[in-house]
């Protein structure tokens, strides 16, 4: 019999059964467990310990992966190169110019005589084809180097995420020892640690729980909790939220063989026959216009795949939310909206506006162009010169269209999302160094714009490395660790026990990596300090918990933030009843006691005499000194003869009568915690507020200690006229009579509020939704939130940018936040803001410098369509003016580095304009001169630099110096404007920096060289002529005169320029957001009177180039977001249990539409613009069209996902 490891290759249990136990809930849950023998013989049966786990021997490992799979999802492959390609040539404009340049192709090989009479060619008609060719060309390159970024930026981000799924660690037991490992490396068998905050990794069976309490929401759409244990529902599912208690669970299922990883192989299948539905119901829909039908009906005839074709698409496609109001799209819960609920980004915003203003404008003039150059032929040729037409002539039309698709190209800002997504994900990749892990890609820029920062205390402003330092026992106060003889005995052993066995397992302190290094706290910091105490008094807390193990508890009451308490119930030894232990917050716990140890260990009633005393005398000193204050008591219920401070009890007490329970405690001592403020906060804050950004401190602790923190950080100075509150007193300011929250109230808090002290997650999140909704200040206000805790999830999500504590953060608040600290430092935020207003600054610069081009280009080429009959600047010329406006320019002014000066200015707020009037100021300035010298030279430079004039020649004719001057001036002015363009705020010393950003400098050399080859060796492909040394020199000059022109224009005062010179201020209108979100594939959804108006389709298709370039981002989002769709899909009892869902499947098990439907779409829930918003603050999903459930990464890793949302 073959073996492994010592014991049978051939597992007791299969992984089928295994299956079958997870498909149940509740009693049948347990039932199915006891048909297998309970979870101990489970447990036999895959060869692993409830106590020790496995061996953690590779071989033993490694048999399971190929028994039991591994936990991971396959991923889907990254799309192709070639794919890539192929969607940037979705492109309209640039189909359109395709198309033109292939007509111009054939019409220069097809020369018919005209009336019997040969046509005389020139010489340089035989080259006519250059033009066409060279057009195809420049599309092919620009397509190429768009899909190259793209493909570029996708593997990066795949890169990342592999990165930040390595650093996801879980809990589990090997060999007896509590060890941290992957998630990718659990596998069957494992004894896995859950704790609150958790996120489960894997379906299990518990074997021993505490007070466990699991949000399911994400399965059944229930918001209320499920307790879970042993006896009356065992069963844990991945990707569920352990929202309180403890426990260990054997793994029964990992991957794709979870429930959660079933569900995810079903839709991904599910979502590519919807796919291939939709193009097909796409195509009906074309065939069906043609032939006359007015409506297309949905059935599953024309599918190959029948009913499961049908199916996807009404499930998807069935609900009418997608086309109302936009607001809908903002989750309205209590937990408030997350990612897809959020507003669009402020940038975002203002881009999306700006974009639509630069394309109307452009089409325009594009239109405009085409029309007065075909006009201005036909009057030439057919009135003035009165010639027949000629089949030739069809080229001159083709020229002329050419050129106005060409203004259009050039005038579309398509740079634009190229600029942003190059600067935001250059910002993310840096920001990895200085500890900030972005999620979502758009929070960078937000931060830049933020106004207030809510900061949690522990971890965030101090270090985290808790130490006991004071200490009140037997009414003696001690400034050092006490020696434990010392102490009453009595007393002692109580203290010892009580937080050996009252504080979660684990919780613990391990050795240092290095002899003489300090202990190393693992888990909860608070616990840890208090297991150094133990220490301290030369006790081994490790001892008392190998004698007592969890499963021996009767009861734990776990810590959360209504309780402020941890309280656990002990069997005393040879059945002589029970003792509750408890500890917690001072205030809370002392109000409990009703006895205490006075001096050499006398029990003594606690008078509210001694309460008042031992509060102002004791824990207040301690809290105005910064420390943390914790009360440790006891109660014991015993079945005989009771003492003064002891309960009888003749039958078992009501351990679910909690209130009773921790009731007339006898107090044993209290701590003081000093927790440190960290080194750099205090100058971090100052940073802050010198940018303009309002810091404030939520916490839960003490008014005092909160006090105290915060004026050792500078959050509070002593000239300061600031609020200091309560959470109880902030509650009472802001809530009327009735008790609802008023925002009028709240206006009149918070300005001044600066510390929120015992403060609850939902005062923390009613503040930051009142910060965020007030309309006090006039640019309203940006909100960043700091949050550690399963509770700070709302806030989180409400915030305009959300930072999670990597180190003690639980998975749900990582999971709820745009940003995670990987060193759980505030001047890791302070770095962020930096970053954030540099990627502000960055899109603003390139802003400047587009325009600029964007409004000389097309006003020449108008210009010269209407004076001269034809474009200065050719097709071909202004394309490349357009690589080097959009793909160059972005990768030049989108990687500036930050420097401190961005934190010497105030933050800009919701509504100011993208464009400033000083921007604004220097884009017309330059227009201006940059207009003059174009003009100048079209119309004087012939002569002025005795030249043959380019003015007035035939079509094809060779291209003459004239016109090359002209093109290369504008070139050589362009670049020099290029430095100009990286200062935007009126500097005047505009190289400063330029060699901190070899990108910068490197582009603009190989833009420069690439210009003269252009020129001097371009010819017919270019219409370019060489030029002489002279001609170059005036190039240069002409191009260095934009330097010297940028410092007269400085000098013109900008207050005294109207403010509504200033563009890109606020949201944009609703009808235009709307439409661009839905897509536009999403028309088909909309009703006929919804539909935008056909000038409004053709520009919000052309926009649709804007946001190409972000497709790839989104679509990574997918595969980043996978783990998060199982919250909105992972429906198993409309997939797995049509116990649950009767309607979910057919009698012969096949799942049905409306099965499905449920699956996709828990009931209950709204469909918006393309996302899934849930019933309640933790059912936040997203299904968007551009995603494509790559399903890859592990099984669970939501906490450190990246997903980048633009």
């Amino acid at each position: 019999m073959a073996t492994i490891d010592g014991r049978p290759a051939q597992y007791q249990i299969s992984q089928k059964i295994l299956r079958d136990i997870m498909e149940h809930r509740g009693r049948e849950a347990v039932a199915k467990v006891n048909e297998n023998g309970g979870v101990n013989e489970i447990c036999r049966k895959l060869y692993t310990s409830p106590n020790e786990g496995l061996s953690g021997s590779q071989a033993d490992i490694d048999h399971r992966r190929e028994t039991f799979g591994s936990n991971v999802i396959p991923p889907k492959p990254p799309k192709s190169f070639l794919t890539l390609v192929w969607e940037a040539l979705q492109d309209v404009t640039l189909i359109i110019l395709e198309i033109a340049a292939i007509i111009s192709l054939l019409l220069s090989f097809y020369q018919p005589s005209d009336d019997g009479e040969p046509i005389v060619e020139d010489e340089e008609e035989h080259y006519s084809w250059i033009e066409g060719l060279a057009i195809l060309v420049s599309v092919f390159v620009v397509v190429v180097v768009t899909a190259f970024n793209d493909y570029s930026k996708e593997k990066q981000f795949r890169g990342l995420q592999s990165r930040i799924e390595g650093e996801h660690k879980f809990s589990v037991i090997r060999g007896g020892d509590a060890v941290q490992i992957n998630i990718g490396d659990i596998v069957v068998g494992d004894i896995c640690q859950i704790k609150y905050g958790d996120l489960l990794p894997a379906d299990g069976i518990l074997i021993q729980s505490n007070d466990l309490k699991i949000d399911e929401s994400s399965l059944t759409g229930e918001s209320d909790h499920v307790k879970k244990n042993e006896s009356t529902d065992p069963v844990v599912l991945s990707g569920t939220h352990v929202m309180e208690g403890s426990g260990k669970m054997v793994v029964t299922a990992v991957g794709v063989n979870s429930q959660a990883g079933i569900i995810f192989t079903l839709l991904g299948a599910a979502v590519d026959e919807h796919e291939a539905a939709a193009k097909q119901k796409k195509k009906d829909a074309k065939k069906a216009k043609k032939s006359g039908k007015d409506e297309i009906t949905n059935n599953s005839h024309g599918h190959p795949q029948g009913l499961k074709s049908q199916m996807t698409v009404d499930s998807i496609t069935s609900d009418d939310g997608a086309g109302e109001d936009g607001e809908a799209g903002k989750s309205s819960s209590g937990g408030g909206g997350g990612h897809g609920g959020k507003e669009k980004s402020v940038l975002q915003a203002k881009l999306t506006k700006l974009a639509i203003q630069i394309g109307y404008a452009g089409s325009t003039i594009a239109v405009l162009t085409v029309i007065i150059l075909i006009i201005q032929f036909c009057i030439q040729t057919f009135v003035i010169e009165q010639k027949p037409w000629r089949n030739s002539y069809a080229n001159n039309l083709v020229k002329h269209f050419i050129i106005g698709v060409t203004v259009l190209v050039v005038a579309v800002p398509e740079g634009l999302p190229l600029a942003v997504t190059l600067s935001l994900a250059y910002s993310v990749k840096k920001m990895m160094k200085d500890n900030n892990l972005v999620r979502h890609l758009d929070a960078c820029e937000t931060m830049g714009n933020a106004t207030a920062i809510c900061s949690d205390k522990t971890g965030t402003l101090t270090t985290n490395r808790m130490t006991v330092v004071q200490s009140y026992i037997c009414e003696k106060l001690c400034m050092v660790t006490p020696r434990f003889s010392d102490i009453p005995r009595v007393v002692g052993e109580a203290i010892i026990d009580g937080i050996a066995l009252n504080s979660a397992y684990t919780s613990g302190l391990m050795p240092g990596q290095n002899p003489g290094d300090p202990l190393q706290q693992v888990g909860n910091k608070t616990e840890c300090a208090l297991l150094g105490f133990v220490n301290g008094l030369g006790k081994n807390y490790q001892t008392i918990r190998d004698s007592h193990p969890e499963d021996s508890f009767t009861r734990v009451y776990t810590f959360n933030s209504v309780r402020k308490s941890m309280s656990t119930v002990v069997p005393k030894p040879g059945g002589g009843g029970y003792r509750v232990y408890s500890k917690g917050a001072s205030e809370i716990i002392l109000k409990k006691c009703s006895f205490i140890y006075g001096q050499d260990g006398v029990l003594e009633k606690f008078t509210r005499d001694m309460q008042e005393r031992l509060l102002h005398q004791v824990i207040e000193p301690m809290a105005c000194d910064g420390l943390r204050t914790i009360c440790i008591a006891f109660r014991d219920f015993v079945p005989g003869k009771a003492n003064i401070n002891e309960v009888h009890y003749d039958n078992e007490p009501n351990w679910d009568d909690e209130e009773n329970i921790i009731s007339n405690l006898t107090c044993l001592c209290v701590v003081g915690i000093e927790d440190p403020v960290r080194p750099e906060v205090p100058e971090a804050i100052r940073k802050c507020q010198r940018a303009g950004i309002t810091v404030r401190m939520v916490t839960g602790d003490n008014i005092n200690t909160a006090r105290s923190i915060a004026t050792k950080c500078g959050i509070l100075r002593p000239q300061d006229d600031f609020l200091i509150l309560e959470g109880k007193e902030f509650n009472r300011r802001i809530r009327d009579s009735n008790g609802d929250i008023q925002q009028h109230l709240l206006d009149k808090v918070w300005p001044k509020l600066r510390v929120l002290a015992r403060s609850s997650p939902t005062d923390k999140y009613n503040l930051v939704k009142g910060i965020i909704d007030s309309k006090v200040s006039a640019s309203r206000e940006v909100v960043a939130v700091t949050g550690d805790g399963t509770n700070d999830g709302p806030a989180l999500k409400k915030a305009d940018v959300g930072f999670a504590m990597g180190i003690a953060g639980t998975d749900v608040a990582k999971e709820a936040s745009d940003i995670i600290l990987t060193d759980d430092n505030f001047s890791s935020i302070v770095k962020a803001v930096m970053w954030g207003r540099n990627v502000y600054d960055s899109i603003a610069k390139f802003l400047q410098f587009q325009l600029t081009v964007n409004v000389v280009a097309v006003i020449v080429a108008f210009i010269g369509a209407c004076a001269v009959q034809d474009s200065p600047l050719k097709a071909v010329q202004m394309l490349w003016m357009n690589l080097i406006m959009d793909t160059l320019a972005s990768l030049a002014l989108a990687t500036e580095m930050p420097t401190p000066d961005l934190l010497l200015r105030k933050p800009y707020g919701r509504t100011k304009p993208l464009i400033s009037r000083t921007m604004m100021k220097n884009i017309l300035g330059q227009a201006v001169y940059q207009l003059v010298i174009v003009f100048g030279l079209l119309f004087v430079g012939d002569r002025f630099l005795d030249i043959e004039s380019g003015r007035g020649q035939p079509l094809n004719s060779e291209a003459t110096q004239h016109f090359t001057i002209i093109f290369n001036v504008f070139v050589f002015m362009t670049l020099f404007n290029e430095l100009n363009a990286r200062k935007i705020h009126g500097q005047r010393n505009i190289f400063q920096g330029l060699f901190t950003n070899p990108i910068f400098y490197s582009i603009w050399l190989v833009t420069l060289v690439s210009q003269v080859f252009i020129i001097q060796f371009g010819k017919v492909a270019f219409s370019t002529k060489a030029l002489n040394v002279e001609q170059w020199l005036w190039s240069v000059f002409f191009g260095l005169g934009t330097l010297i022109w940028a410092q007269i224009v400085t000098s013109i005062p900008t207050r005294k320029m109207p403010k509504t010179m200033a563009w890109g201020r606020g949201h944009p209108e609703s009808e235009y957001t709307e439409a661009i979100r839905l897509g536009e594939e999403r028309y088909e959804t909309l009703d006929n009177d919804k539909k935008p108006r056909a000038g409004q389709i053709l520009w919000i298709r052309g926009l649709t180039r804007l946001q190409t370039q972000l497709r790839v981002v989104r679509a990574f989002r997918s595969t980043l977001e996978d783990l998060e769709e199982r919250r909105s899909i992972h429906s198993l009892h409309s997939l797995r249990s049509s116990r649950s869902h009767p309607g979910g499947m057919s009698t012969s098990g096949t799942m049905t539409s409306q099965g499905l439907s449920n699956l996709l779409y828990p009931p209950g829930s709204n469909i918006q613009t393309g996302r899934l918003i849930g019933t309640n603050a933790s059912d936040l999903k997203y299904i968007d069209e551009d995603q494509r459930l790559h399903n890859n990464q592990h099984i669970i890793g939501i906490n450190n996902k990246v997903e980048y949302s633009i």
